[in-house]
């Protein structure tokens, strides 16, 4: 019996590594001529992968969490406003409320406790990120609004974390319910940093090898309980905690007024370093800024901008960093300098496939011997950019530390002074309309290692089953205004392209050399919508159909985090249903 398993596992193996092969060089072919010979190599390298994750797949037996299609239900779920209004309600005024809290445990760093950062697992950190320095904070940051017309309330709550799971989002919905508010919700929408360098809140980066070797083992056993990557016992706690927080926004409300602004930032601030086929690169810096009509509540600034928190985690080659330090990365510092300022700091991350934040602006060549004063720069000038969209040099220079300026530019020809050449930017006042539609959107998962880690039940990802080998998630996909400001809300880690339009949509500049054939999200909803990404979902990264490679190298990784070369559609295809919809 044991000799037919493995000939069955051997034959598997080969054939999917066959077809795979087969299938990608057919696909190669549409490439320019010019590129012909990489083209085919990262196809077949792509064909293999699949093949080999493919047959491992097949051959492991689900957990009991995989469902079938047919037993989907809808639970926890928000649509949003029932209706759209084009105007103010009579005598309508803004509402806020903020709060936030620590999602750090007490124990965290004490001995037998199992903490592990979510991000990154190297040879550089030992391919272990079990946290043993804590230099700033994890949190919650959270605002409830309304528009006054009585449409109920709308949260956004925003998590540092690498990704916060659809499943794990509706616990936290749950436990607001569970509290009797009375409060009308119309939405709860939970975002994430998508920080590498806070506690995993997916399991993914956890004792991971061990983890997954355990639960293939054990789900050969009948009975046997699989092992939640994530460290459950604080998850739940933290999930709490995030509805406390919620409850405290939305039961602490003060009526104001809202206004924003957008500026396009230098690019270099900005590095769309691993995804060359992206062509747009948005270096825009959006802004809302709540004023309370009580002036002893604190005004509170939201702050939009697309790049990777990402440094604090990485090891240094030098190992004074291990990559094992938990740290909130340039989002906790911008919020640091904005809080300063006598403002409430709210954080949404924007479309962040492949886009990192540029640093050599902001490190200026000034010595420094940790990574994390690299996030510290970076967050501590985009607070100081957040804080002065509207202002003049004048007013800038006027308010500047000149005495710390010269003594890091004197003989440093490395520096840049972040307001040299400053232009303002105008605010405008906001009208109190909210409007806000959320739909579920069913996702094909045709990546055989999302297919394995939702048949293991590393992750909170609900797996559905149709069929032999059809497998699904469900997500969610959102459209909310503010006032004139449109924003798409999307569940995971946007390729620009997708949302601005880019040469990665275009049959030329395309891995398979087809159109996406589906418009650009600016297209949909208007040129100036902007993006909350990683909203209501971390699903990975969202790549067009017609650039999907799981060919992993020439700037392909992300297809390998990503539930497969159906899901840009899936979630386009939402969002277009949202905008017929509200016509």
């Amino acid at each position: 019996m044991k000799k037919l398993g493995l000939k069955a596992i051997s034959v598997i193996l080969a054939v999917s590594l066959i077809m795979g092969g087969f299938s990608a060089v057919g696909a190669s072919a549409a490439g320019d001529i010019g590129d012909t010979l990489t083209h085919v190599g990262v196809s077949m390298l792509g064909g293999i992968i699949k093949g080999l994750l493919g047959g491992i797949c097949a051959v492991v037996p689900e957990s009991s969490k995989v469902k079938k299609l047919s037993e989907k239900t809808t639970e926890n779920f928000y649509e949003g406003t029932e209706d759209m209004l084009a105007e103010p309600s009579e005598g309508a005024k803004w509402s806020l409320g903020y709060a936030k809290a620590s999602l750090v445990p007490d124990d965290i760093l004490e001995k037998g406790t199992e903490y592990y950062l979510g991000g990154f697992l190297t040879l550089d950190n030992g391919m272990n990120n079990k946290i043993e320095e804590v230099i700033d904070d994890m949190q919650i940051r959270c605002i409830a609004v309304s528009d006054g017309s009585g449409r109920g309330v709308t949260v956004f709550a925003n998590v540092d974390c690498i990704g916060f799971c659809n499943g794990d989002i509706k616990t936290v919905r749950q436990y607001v319910e569970d509290m009797n508010t009375g409060i009308d919700f119309n939405a709860i929408n939970i975002s994430s940093t998508h920080c590498h360098s806070c506690i995993d809140t997916q399991g993914l980066w956890t004792n991971t090898f061990k983890k997954v070797l355990g639960n293939i083992f054990k789900s050969y056993i009948p009975g046997a309980k699989l092992e939640r990557g994530v460290n459950t016992e604080w998850l739940d706690w933290a999930c709490h905690v995030m509805a406390e927080t919620i409850k405290k926004a939305a039961t602490d409300m003060s009526e104001g007024s809202m206004t924003y602004a957008v500026k396009t930032l230098n690019p270099d601030y900005f590095n769309n370093k691993n995804r060359k086929s992206c062509t747009s690169l948005c270096s825009d810096m959006s802004r809302f800024v709540f004023t309370p009509d009580d002036s002893s509540v604190k005004p509170t600034m939201l702050v939009n901008i697309a790049a990777h928190p990402d440094v604090v985690g990485l090891a240094t080659s030098d190992k004074q960093d291990n990559g094992r330090q938990l740290s909130g990365d340039y989002v906790y510092y911008m919020g640091k300098t904005i809080e300063g300022s006598g403002y409430n700091f709210m954080f949404v991350n924007g479309a962040i496939a492949g886009i990192y934040y540029g640093r050599g602006l902001t490190n200026d060549d000034v010595p420094m011997d940790r990574r994390y004063e690299q996030a510290v720069r970076y967050g501590t000038e985009m607070g100081n950019i957040a804080l002065n969209l509207t202002s003049t040099y004048d007013e800038i220079s006027a308010k500047a530390d000149w005495e710390t300026i010269r003594k890091e530019s004197e003989g440093n020809d490395g520096y840049t002074l972040w307001f040299e050449d400053w232009t303002p930017v105008t605010e405008r006042a906001l009208e109190p309309v909210l409007n806000i539609k959320i739909r579920e959107v069913k996702l094909p998962v045709n990546n055989p290692l999302m297919k394995l880690v939702g048949k293991i039940d590393l992750t909170c990802y609900q797996v559905y089953k149709e069929g032999l080998s059809d497998y699904y998630m469900f997500s969610e996909v959102g459209y909310c205004e503010m006032g004139d400001v449109k924003i798409a809300m999307v569940p995971g880690e946007l390729v620009q392209d997708i949302m601005y339009g880019g040469g990665s949509l275009t049959a030329e500049g395309s891995f398979k050399g087809e159109d996406y054939g589906l418009p650009s999200i600016r297209e949909i909803f208007g040129d100036d919508t902007i993006c909350f990404g990683l909203c209501n979902d971390a699903i990975g990264y969202i790549v067009p159909d017609n650039d999907y490679s799981l060919g992993i190298v020439d700037d392909h990784y992300q297809e390998l985090i990503s539930l497969g070369d159906h899901v840009a559609s899936a979630v386009t295809t939402g969002l277009m249903e949202i905008a017929e919809e509200i016509k």
